[in-house]
């Protein structure tokens, strides 16, 4: 970063400061931040909740005297836009969005405000026309591009299906670059301009997994957003086999082979973002269903403070991941959030003088300093075996990424006894629960109350998306369902999912965990000791303090983070 950029950003800072948005200390820590991993000022204070965007836009406006514009209101009623290049606007983050033609004046929003080269190519391509510079998000002028631009430059899914003919299907046999730009590619065959468009809408909706299903007489494609499946396309179940055997071409699968169930990996670059792409094939009787799991490289940060701890519990797993030795099991179903959480400790960890350590299957995300070593149950490399063979790389921090059986248990309680400070995860309802499935693996209760640090329960809640969230008051029987009485919601703000195009007409947007930690205490190990069943060591753990899934839940939903019937939902 050169001097005067360095400068911009301290500048940036200060102005945030004096704002009282963040304070001085704040600040400091955002700073050391961006030197270490190189994340921008505004993107950490984003992930740690010490500022909104429209905060940020405010302040970056301020600092450049321009006009900020946190919604852009497109307009062009003479189509003189349509001549941009799509890829110049997407590359400088620069949207002409509304002219006047009487004062010929284009208005212009940008991203950068130090990237000015562009509005000098945008004159020449407008002359005589004067222009009006505000400033926006990144975020806000992409959504202008992809509705405005994209949505008319690009092919539709329908329009993609009505081109296909069985010539196209010779071109099956090919295969693509790693990281070739499927944005790029319409000129490609259908067939392939079908699967890239596909991948690209799901990327553009911000899908977790594609689901491709093949029925008796359909072919459904479905997207997972924000934890929840919603039908997106029906192809025509004559292009099964082609769509099928496209994806198998790049995830570099056995086209050939669909009696067996097979797992790769594709990745592409899709919008200046990397895309890492989980591909698993599954033969069922009306032939192979897959599934895609999406993971953003680029977008992708860890960091505990943007989880969703309310401070108390926080507070308190810091001081529980900071002991020198024991374990700590994180729990909950699958595609609750354990490896993110895990994710994030091992970032908040990882110092120069620790050795970390990790046995995966899979490995989501590649951690910078980590060593990560991938189960592979075909060369008889388990867990169980993985981890024998890390005790003797002298590991400071080890973790699992999941105690399936007794053996996996045994070595994991060991390395705690000796030591190590152990993470993993389980699969059970709530963090009491973690205990019974420990010792009904064949763990003995002394073990696990002389090894096991903490249990921490999770889920995830849909956020409520704050551009269409409709206030409301609750009614008594809601609130005598739930437990609470009018005096416990005093100065709360309910709110009702209502739907809108920024969320897709979903009502929510993004998503969040809810937490109950349970730290091991000398009242808790005795009951384990005693061969208590997990209510009566949950009922201990909450007079002891302990904040509950559903209580986590309903004070998210009373700070109008989310709804009572999206926490109602997963707790």
């Amino acid at each position: 970063m050169t001097v005067m950029a360095q400068d911009k950003v301290k500048q940036f800072g200060k102005l945030l400061v004096d704002k009282k948005i963040i304070t001085q200390e704040d600040l400091q820590e955002a700073l050391l931040a961006q030197q270490a991993s190189g994340v921008r000022l505004g993107q950490f204070l984003l992930k740690k909740g010490l500022a909104t965007e429209a905060q940020l836009l405010d302040c970056l406006a301020d600092q450049y005297g321009l006009k900020a514009l946190p919604h852009i209101d497109f307009e062009d009623p003479d189509k003189m836009f349509a001549a941009i290049p799509v890829a110049f606007l997407k590359k400088n983050r620069i949207i002409p969005y509304s002219l006047n033609t009487k004062k010929k004046m284009i208005n212009i929003a940008i991203a950068d405000p130090l990237n000015i080269q562009p509005l000098d190519d945008l004159k020449m391509l407008f002359p005589g026309h004067r222009m009006n510079i505000v400033l926006s998000t990144p975020d806000e002028i992409q959504r202008i591009i992809s509705t405005h631009f994209d949505m008319l430059k690009s092919e539709s899914t329908d329009d993609v299906i009505e081109d296909l003919e069985e010539s196209d299907f010779e071109i099956l046999t090919s295969q693509i670059s790693e990281t070739e730009d499927i944005m790029d590619m319409a000129n490609d065959a259908p067939i392939i301009r079908l699967v890239n468009t596909i991948i690209k809408q799901a990327v553009t909706d911000r899908a977790s997994d594609i689901h491709i299903e093949p029925y008796e007489k359909d072919l459904i494609v479905r997207f997972r957003i924000d934890g929840i499946l919603y039908q997106m396309f029906t192809p025509p179940k004559k292009y099964q086999g082609a769509v099928m055997s496209r994806i198998k071409i790049m995830a570099n699968l056995n086209i050939a082979e669909n009696r067996l169930p097979q797992d790769g990996r594709i990745q592409l670059k899709i919008g200046g973002k990397d895309i890492d792409i989980r591909v698993s094939t599954f033969p069922t009787y009306y032939g192979e269903r897959i599934v895609l799991r999406l993971l953003n490289k680029t977008d992708m940060y860890f960091d505990l403070n943007s989880l969703g701890f309310d401070d108390d519990t926080l507070s308190t797993f810091n001081d529980v991941i900071k002991k020198t030795h024991g374990i700590i099991l994180v729990t909950g179903p699958t595609g609750s959030g354990k490896s993110t959480t895990l994710y994030s400790v091992l970032t908040r960890l990882n110092t120069d003088d620790v050795n970390i350590l990790t046995v995966e299957d899979p490995i989501e995300y590649q951690l910078k300093g980590i060593g990560q070593m991938q189960v592979k149950p075909k060369i008889d490399l388990t867990f169980a075996s993985g981890l024998r063979s890390i005790l003797r790389q002298d590991p400071d921090i080890i973790m699992i990424g999941e105690i399936r059986d007794l053996e996996t248990a045994e070595i994991a309680v060991q390395s705690a006894l000796t030591g190590h400070r152990v993470f993993s995860t389980l699969h059970t309802n709530d963090a009491a629960s973690g205990i019974t499935r420990l010792i009904d693996m064949g763990v003995e209760p002394f073990l696990i109350a002389s090894s096991v640090n903490a249990f921490l329960a999770q889920r995830l809640v849909r956020k409520i998306c704050v551009h269409c969230r409709k206030l409301y008051k609750p009614s008594q029987k809601m609130l005598a369902e739930l437990g609470l009485k009018a005096t416990d919601i005093k100065g709360a703000k309910f709110y009702k999912a209502v739907g809108c195009p920024k969320c897709i007409n979903t009502g929510y947007m993004g998503r969040l965990g809810l937490y109950e930690l349970l730290p091991v205490s000398q009242e808790i190990r005795k009951q384990i000791m005693s061969h208590a069943d997990a209510s009566a060591i949950k009922e201990q753990a909450i007079r002891e303090g302990m904040k509950t899934l559903l209580a986590d839940g309903l004070a998210k939903a009373m700070e109008g983070i989310t709804t009572v019937e999206e926490v109602l939902r997963v707790s």
